[in-house]
C-alpha cells in the first residue's frame, strides 16, 4: 500500500487535488493524464507562458473525449448551420467557449495557430466566452480546429439551439453612436453658450455673436432629430397603448425646450435652452447605456435546445454515422455514450443506463433503465455506451412538449413600477400648474408672460431629475450585483426585488450541490483492508453512489475481484479473498422487500454478516444555513422539490418550522404552487431554481433567478443569472435592492424641492433664461452624483464592496 502525502498536492495543470496519483513530468504533477496531455502540448510548441500567466490556469481533464465526437462536423450540412463565411481558401468561424475565464485562457487561445498550423488568426471576446477563428482550408478543417480547441481544454458549446440559429447575431450600435453624437454636440454647445453664461456678450463682435447662436442651433439639430428619437418612439407606443409611460414628459420636455428655444434665438428675444436640452439626451443616454453593460452578454432566455447536442450517432448497417439531430426519425437506432444526454425519447435496446434525470425532474438520485424500458429526452447517461430505438422525434419528445406549454413560454409584464406612477402624477401635477399659471397671465392680458410661463414651467419641471435618478441609480446597482455575481436582465428587476414578500426556492442544484453528496457510515470505524476491498467493488460500478462512495473511501490502491455480478437497480457482489461481498440496496442485502425507501443508503454485507450502512445525503451549499436564518426571519419561504422527501424533516429543522416544504413536485405543479402564492395568498414571489423542472415557476413568479456553477451554462428563461458561489449573499442582495428604491425616492424628493423653488419663480415670468440654462445641467449632475455615491455607501454598509478587487481581477 503507497504512504499518502502529508501535504496536499494540487495539479499543476486544473489546481485539483492529486494526492493519491503518481502522474507527474519532474516536478509537476498531475491529477490525471488529460492535464498531463495538454501540459505535454503546450510544452511542445512553446506555450508554457499560459502557466506563468496564472496560477493552475487550466480546467480538469479527466473525462476524455471520446475518438470520432466530432465527426459530424464533416458533414457539409452542419457545416453550413455553423461557419460565417467559407470561400475556396478560408473559412471563418466563431465559438462559444464557456471554459474561458482568465487571461491565460485568452493568451493561449490567441495563439491557438501554434498548435494547429492551419489556423490564421484568433480573435477573442473575453466578455462573451467568444473566439473568431479564421483557418485555411486546405491545412486543416473545421472538425479538426474543434478537436484542437477540445484536446487543450476548450471544447466548443456547439448545441441545437446554435444550429436553428437562422444567421449571425448582429450587435446594435446604434445606441453608441447616439450617445457619441449627443455628448459632442452637448460640450460644444455649453462651450459656445460661456459669454451667455457669463454676461460676455457686450465684449464679443456681434457678428461672432450671432454666427455662434445660429451655430448651436445646427449643433441642436442632430441631437432633437437624431439622438432622442427613442424617447419619441417609447413615448409614442405609450400613448397609443393609452399609457402616459416614464418617456412621454421627457418628449414633451424635449419637444417644448427645443421649440422655445428656436423662438427666443431667431427672434432675438433670448439664447434659448438648447444646452439643457442636449444635456438631457447625453444624460438620459448615457443611463441606459451603462444599464444595458452589465447584462448585455448574457442570455436570459436560453431554452432546451442550447443544451440539447447538434447531432448524435445512428447505427445504421452496423456502422455509425454522426447524422443530425432533426434528421432522425422514429426507428432509427442512436447511440449515447457516458455524460452525454439523450435528446430524444427512445427505448433501450443495448447497455447498462443510469440516467440522471436531475435537471427536468429534479430527482436528486439517478435511475436505473433495464432494456426494454423508454428513456425521455433530457436525461443523461452517467454509465457505458448505450444503444436505443427513437420512438419520437425530437419535435415531439417528452421534453419539447414540455417546454412549448403557454405557461412555459409567457410571463406577465410589470406594469405598475413606482417610477411610472410617480412620473405620471408628477407629470399631470406640471400640466395643470402650466395650464394654470398661463390661464392667469392671459386674464391679465400678459401674453407675452403667459407663452413665458407656460414654457418655463414645462422646462423648468421637467421629472428628468426622476428618470436620471432612477437610471443612474438602478444602472450601478445593476454594475455592482454584477461585480458579485449576480446577473439581471432588466432595471426593472431591482424594483420588483424590492417589493417581494415570498421566497419559493427549488432543492436539488439549488439548495444543494449538484456534483457533491455527502457521505457517512453509520456503525463503528471500516478497518484499511475493508475499505480496499469495499472500493475495488464499487470500483466497477458506474453508479454515482458507488463513485461518492469511492471517493469517502479515499484509498490509494485496490485489490484483485473474483465472479462479480451489477444487478441493475440493485446492487454489486463479488468475492474477495474468500470473502462474498454484496453491497447494495437494503432489499438487495437483506433479501426482504423494503416498504417505502426514501434515504438514499448503501449497504454492506460481508458473508452472512451486515456490517453497516453508508448514509448518502445531498451536500448543502456553503453558507446554507446562516442564509435561512437571514430569510426566515424578514420573509415566509417554500422549498418545492421534485426529489423525494428523505430530506424533508431537515430542512423543517432548518427553516425553524416556519416554512412550507413540499416534495415529488412535477415542473406544472411547481408553475400552479407559484399561481397560487400569487393569485390566492396576493404574493410578490421570488422564485430561485436551476433546472427545466423550474423553468415554468421561474417565469411565473414576480422575479425568477436562476443559479449556475457557470452564468453561460444552460439556465432556464428568467429575471436574473446568481453564479452558485454567490449564494450566500442573497439576503445581501435582496437588502441591496431595497435601498436602491429608497435612494431614488431620496433623490426624486430632492428634485422635487429643486423643481418648487423653480416654479415659484417660473409662475411669475421672472425666471431667467440665463438661470434656467445654468440650474438644469447643473441639476442634472448633481442627481448622477448623488445617486453614484449613496449607492456606493449602500453596497459598502451591507458588505457588497469588499471584493470588488478580487472581480476586477478575474
Amino acid at each position: 500500500m503507497n504512504t499518502e502525502t502529508q501535504h496536499k498536492v494540487t495539479c499543476y495543470h486544473c489546481g485539483e487535488n492529486c494526492d493519491n496519483t503518481l502522474i507527474h513530468i519532474q516536478d509537476k504533477k498531475f491529477c490525471c493524464d488529460g492535464c498531463k496531455m495538454v501540459y505535454e502540448i503546450l510544452s511542445q510548441n512553446n506555450l508554457c507562458t499560459y502557466y506563468d500567466l496564472n496560477e493552475n490556469p487550466g480546467l480538469s481533464q479527466k473525462i476524455k473525449f471520446r475518438e470520432n465526437k466530432f465527426a459530424f462536423l464533416d458533414d457539409e450540412t452542419i457545416q453550413q448551420k455553423l461557419i460565417q463565411f467559407k470561400d475556396n481558401n478560408q473559412t471563418n468561424v466563431t465559438f462559444y467557449l464557456p471554459q474561458m475565464h482568465c487571461s491565460s485562457c485568452l493568451w493561449l487561445l490567441e495563439n491557438l495557430h501554434k498548435i494547429n498550423k492551419g489556423v490564421v488568426t484568433t480573435k477573442v471576446n473575453f466578455t462573451k466566452k467568444e473566439v473568431f477563428i479564421v483557418f485555411n482550408n486546405n491545412e486543416t478543417s473545421l472538425r479538426k480546429v474543434v478537436e484542437t480547441l477540445t484536446t487543450i481544454g476548450y471544447e466548443p458549446h456547439i448545441s441545437l439551439e446554435e444550429f436553428d440559429s437562422k444567421k449571425v447575431k448582429v450587435i446594435n450600435k446604434t445606441r453608441l453612436y447616439k450617445l457619441g453624437i449627443a455628448g459632442f454636440c452637448f460640450a460644444n454647445i455649453m462651450m459656445m453658450s460661456f459669454p451667455e453664461y457669463f454676461s460676455l456678450n457686450s465684449y464679443i463682435e456681434q457678428n461672432i455673436h450671432t454666427f455662434l447662436k445660429y451655430f448651436i442651433v445646427l449643433l441642436s439639430l442632430p441631437v432633437f432629430f437624431f439622438c432622442a428619437t427613442e424617447f419619441y418612439s417609447i413615448a409614442w407606443k405609450g400613448l397609443v397603448n393609452k399609457h402616459l409611460n416614464i418617456d412621454a414628459p421627457i418628449a414633451l420636455a424635449i419637444f417644448i425646450t427645443f421649440g422655445r428655444s428656436l423662438y427666443e434665438i431667431f427672434t432675438n428675444t433670448g439664447s434659448g435652452y438648447l444646452d439643457s436640452m442636449s444635456g438631457i439626451v447625453f444624460f438620459m443616454l448615457l443611463g441606459r447605456i451603462l444599464q444595458d453593460k452589465t447584462y448585455a452578454s448574457i442570455s436570459f432566455d436560453r431554452d432546451y435546445k442550447s443544451f440539447f447536442p447538434i447531432a448524435v450517432n445512428v447505427i445504421k448497417e452496423n456502422k455509425s454515422i454522426p447524422t443530425s439531430i432533426d434528421q432522425v426519425k422514429t426507428g432509427d437506432v442512436i447511440q449515447i455514450f457516458s455524460n452525454e444526454l439523450i435528446p430524444l425519447d427512445a427505448i433501450l435496446s443495448k447497455g447498462k443506463a443510469e440516467i440522471d434525470y436531475s435537471f427536468v425532474t429534479g430527482e436528486s438520485i439517478p435511475q436505473s433503465k433495464e432494456i426494454g424500458e423508454i428513456i425521455y429526452a433530457g436525461g443523461k447517461q452517467m454509465g457505458g455506451v448505450l444503444e436505443l430505438v427513437v420512438v419520437k422525434e425530437i419535435s415531439q419528445s417528452y421534453l419539447t412538449n414540455l417546454w412549448n406549454k403557454d405557461v412555459f413560454k409567457h410571463k406577465k409584464e410589470n406594469t405598475d413600477s413606482f417610477i411610472h406612477l410617480l412620473a405620471n402624477n408628477f407629470t399631470f401635477i406640471v400640466l395643470t400648474i402650466a395650464g394654470i399659471a398661463a390661464v392667469y397671465w392671459y386674464q391679465h392680458a400678459e401674453y407675452k408672460l403667459m407663452w413665458n410661463t407656460l414654457t418655463t414651467v414645462l422646462i423648468v419641471a421637467c421629472p428628468c431629475a426622476l428618470l436620471l435618478s432612477s437610471t443612474f441609480t438602478n444602472g450601478n446597482i445593476l454594475r455592482i450585483l454584477s461585480q458579485n455575481k449576480l446577473y439581471l436582465r432588466h432595471p426593472d428587476v431591482i424594483e420588483k426585488i424590492s417589493n417581494i414578500n415570498h421566497l419559493v426556492f427549488d432543492k436539488t442544484g439549488t439548495l444543494t450541490q449538484n456534483k457533491e453528496i455527502q457521505v457517512s457510515f453509520s456503525n463503528e470505524q471500516l478497518t484499511e483492508t475493508q475499505k480496499i476491498e469495499i472500493a475495488s467493488l464499487l470500483t466497477q460500478s458506474s453508479h454515482p453512489l458507488s463513485k461518492a462512495i469511492v471517493e469517502y473511501l479515499n484509498v490509494s490502491c485496490l485489490t484483485e475481484i473474483q465472479n462479480f455480478k451489477t444487478i441493475a437497480g440493485s446492487g454489486v457482489e463479488g468475492w474477495i479473498d474468500d470473502k462474498h461481498y454484496k453491497i447494495g440496496s437494503k432489499e438487495f442485502v437483506y433479501g426482504i422487500p423494503s416498504v417505502d425507501e426514501k434515504s438514499a443508503a448503501v449497504f454492506i454485507k460481508i458473508d452472512s454478516v451486515v456490517i453497516g450502512e453508508f448514509k448518502l445525503r445531498n451536500s448543502y451549499r456553503f453558507g446554507f444555513k446562516q442564509l435561512m436564518q437571514q430569510l426566515v426571519s424578514k420573509f415566509p419561504i417554500s422549498v418545492i422539490s421534485g426529489d423525494n422527501d428523505a430530506e424533508k424533516h431537515y430542512l423543517q429543522t432548518i427553516l425553524q418550522n416556519k416554512s412550507e416544504v413540499i416534495f415529488n413536485q412535477k415542473p406544472d405543479e411547481k408553475l400552479s404552487y407559484v399561481e397560487y402564492l400569487q393569485n390566492i395568498q396576493h404574493k410578490k414571489v421570488m422564485m430561485i431554481g436551476d433546472g427545466l423542472n423550474d423553468a415554468g415557476a421561474l417565469k411565473q413568479s414576480d422575479v425568477g433567478i436562476a443559479i449556475t456553477e457557470n452564468i453561460n451554462n444552460f439556465t432556464p428563461g428568467c429575471d436574473g443569472i446568481l453564479d452558485a458561489a454567490q449564494f450566500p449573499n442573497l439576503f445581501k442582495f435582496i437588502q441591496f435592492a431595497k435601498n436602491g428604491k429608497k435612494i431614488i425616492l431620496a433623490t426624486f424628493m430632492l428634485s422635487v424641492i429643486y423643481n418648487i423653488i423653480g416654479l415659484y419663480f417660473a409662475i411669475q415670468g421672472t425666471l431667467s433664461p440665463l438661470i434656467a440654462a445654468i440650474l438644469m445641467p447643473s441639476s442634472t449632475i448633481t442627481i448622477i452624483l448623488i445617486t453614484y455615491g449613496l449607492s456606493e455607501l449602500s453596497a459598502w454598509k451591507i458588505g457588497l464592496l469588499k471584493n470588488d478587487k478580487s472581480h476586477k481581477s478575474q
